[in-house]
């Protein structure tokens, strides 16, 4: 979400006051900072950047510094009175107001803030966007109303709405109109998404997949980040019946202990969390699932972790994005007693993450000597005279290739598998994801 939040305010500012991006910090006479407050040391790192961007300024008193995002949305003014040269402090759902609060600073010399929480008026005022290469984020509702224990997102982002169903589409083919072969719909709570038409009626999540994937061009989807009590039967059909949904999903657990999700207020036990599973594998055997896991909530004990690395075990993630837990300011977690040692949280911590990484290690040795259909996104990093690219269930596969297939799917035959990439030998370009090679 931050990601496409940032290269909608490139759009919108390069619109609105010709301003293009600059390589070194040290060029730019505006330098946005746009800012995530989930976890505590990513709050941390916004005042050590602001204190590195303030001898910027130092040397050009007319260089105008803006923080955004829900560090933003939370601090407000206080970020002000903390970083006296920050010049504009701006929310999640206030970007699309970007170009006035520039202008304001500009012009009126005066300090800008605005955190407020209007609701589909941003994508209102967005320009349509520009992208390079052939994927895109595109965000289809914002906001959270969930409100679990540990969570800030309800606070900073705002409660849950979702887009009108005729502006998603519409983004949609404008992308594939510029290329665009895979799309990823975005939102706190992505599968909540009910979205009015123009005649009133109300689209589900389930439905929107099927529109986008029934985009002429569009031969990937993928969406982030969902909610295990919003899977139901029609969502699960999608698995079954559209071969354009990818076989990936994130699915958040946080925690295998029924009492700790209690807890954590996320409304589901741990068996129905793997009922969930099992009703997606029934729909598609081979998809691959990540999580989120979060480790030391107040009150686990050793015993509930231990039920948190028995789920884990009947899953077999692939992958899992897990982290210590982070007393938010505000957050009905943040008055239970942090009693959890810190030496015991960074054991289990690295226990969790080793038993993962050791499970998608042998889900890429089980790779080994398959065909898979890869979207290739460019050279790769460590070497440019290699091609990268994602499979399906969210790899990169490094490859040796023509130039002229970035952008185009490619089929790769496996030969070698590490933790969370793979290596392979490109059988050639196909069409798209359901055909063969050409």
């Amino acid at each position: 979400m931050n990601e496409y939040d940032s290269s909608r305010m490139a759009d919108l500012l390069a619109q609105t006051h010709q301003i293009q991006s600059t390589v070194e910090e040290g060029d730019a006479n505006v330098l946005l900072l746009n800012t995530c407050s989930v976890r505590e040391k990513a709050q941390e790192k916004v005042f050590s950047q602001l204190g590195r961007w303030r001898k910027l300024k130092d040397k050009n008193p007319g260089l105008v510094i803006g923080v955004g995002g829900c560090v933003a949305s939370q601090e407000g003014e206080m970020i002000m009175r903390r970083a006296p040269y920050v010049d504009i402090v701006f929310g999640p759902q206030t970007l699309h107001r970007l170009p006035k609060m520039l202008d304001e600073v500009r012009i009126k010399r005066v300090k800008a803030l605005d955190i407020s929480f209007p609701e589909i008026e941003k994508f209102d005022c967005l320009p349509p966007p520009e992208v390079e290469g052939v994927k895109a984020f595109v965000s289809i509702m914002e906001g959270c109303s969930k409100y679990c224990s540990f969570c800030v997102v309800p606070y900073t982002r705002g409660t849950e709405f979702s887009r009108p169903f005729d502006d998603v589409i519409t983004e949609v083919y404008e992308l594939a109109g510029q290329g665009v072969r895979e799309v990823n719909l975005l939102g706190q709570n992505v599968n909540g998404y009910l979205g009015k038409t123009h005649d009133d009626q109300t689209i589900s999540f389930a439905d929107l997949l099927r529109f986008v994937a029934a985009v002429d061009g569009i031969d990937r989807v993928r969406y982030t980040t969902s909610h295990p009590l919003h899977f139901d039967d029609n969502l699960i059909a999608v698995y079954r019946d559209t071969p354009q949904l990818v076989s990936h999903l994130h699915l958040p657990v946080q925690a295998g202990a029924d009492r700790i999700l209690n807890l954590m207020k996320r409304g589901y036990s741990a068996q129905y969390y793997k009922d969930v599973v099992a009703r997606l594998r029934e729909a598609r055997p081979d998809i691959s699932l990540s999580s989120d896991f979060i480790i030391g909530f107040p009150g686990e004990s050793d015993d509930d972790f231990e039920q948190t690395m028995a789920l884990i075990e009947e899953i077999g993630f692939d992958q899992s994005f897990s982290f210590i837990y982070s007393q938010r300011p505000g957050t009905p977690a943040a008055e239970l007693p942090d009693d959890v040692p810190m030496e015991i949280k960074k054991f289990r911590l690295a226990r969790l993450q080793a038993r993962i990484n050791e499970m998608a290690s042998e889900i890429s040795a089980s790779m080994i000597g398959s065909e898979q259909v890869v979207l290739v996104d460019g050279p790769s990093r460590k070497n440019p005279d290699e091609l990268t690219g994602k499979t399906q269930n969210h790899r990169s596969v490094t490859f040796t290739g023509a130039s002229d297939w970035i952008g185009r799917f490619v089929k790769v035959k496996i030969t070698q598998g590490f933790v969370n990439s793979l290596r392979g030998e490109a059988l050639g370009p196909v069409e798209s994801v359901n055909t063969e090679v050409v």
